[in-house]
């Protein structure tokens, strides 16, 4: 991963969804280089969201690393819950990408507690997309070869994703269930971005 050397001037990250799938997430399942290359790879496992400091690409109050989809969403002292309904991402009117929204809770699976913290988690889209985003027909004629390539290529791709961490302004701590899925304060969970300012690069 590069360091602060690569950057530009007055670098600012400041990326939309857009950006994080097309010019981000896809490179690096296609094994490309990123660039610039300031996102790392984190086991999500490994950490408390609040341990991200110096491990995961700091911007603002937002936190950036790329990690594996299949990798267990439980961390030392709890686990992340997926909340309401995924969203899609777009690039030139063309399904690129999928968000989840996910909220980390203290505690044992199903019994914790749910914090502030935050996490969009950027997945591919199954198939029909190349790097350079044009998308690929289904009715089109292509030989056996080929159609098994890109198979391979899909499966690969989606066995990673790019993950944004951050801390809403919500209140206390709620006790949760998996009955109970609704947050009072999802709301200002996307208010909460507005702290770009400071880049901080992870720990090498």
């Amino acid at each position: 991963m590069g360091g602060a050397t690569d950057l530009p001037p007055g670098f600012h990250f400041f990326p939309s969804d857009e950006d994080l799938v097309v010019h981000f997430l896809r490179r690096k399942a296609a094994n490309l280089p990123c660039r610039p290359d300031i996102i790392p790879t984190v086991l999500l496992q490994h950490y408390n969201p609040w341990e991200l400091n110096g491990t995961a690409l700091q911007a603002g109050n937002q936190w950036y690393f790329f990690s594996h989809a299949a990798q267990s969403r439980i961390s030392p002292n709890g686990y992340w819950n997926p909340i309401g309904a995924d969203e899609t991402v777009t690039s030139s009117g063309c399904i690129v990408g999928l968000k989840k929204t996910l909220i980390f809770c203290t505690g044992e699976p199903s019994k914790g507690f749910k914090t502030n913290w935050i996490m969009h988690e950027y997945h591919l889209q199954d198939g029909g997309y190349n790097v350079s985003g044009s998308s690929t027909s289904s009715s089109s004629s292509s030989s056996r070869k080929s159609q098994r390539k890109r198979v391979h290529s899909s499966t690969e791709s989606n066995n990673w994703v790019i993950c944004r961490v951050f801390e809403s302004s919500c209140g206390s701590q709620v006790s949760f269930h998996d009955e109970g899925t609704e947050l009072s304060c999802l709301d200002e969970v996307f208010l909460s971005l507005d702290d770009y300012d400071e880049v901080s690069l992870p720990n090498n």
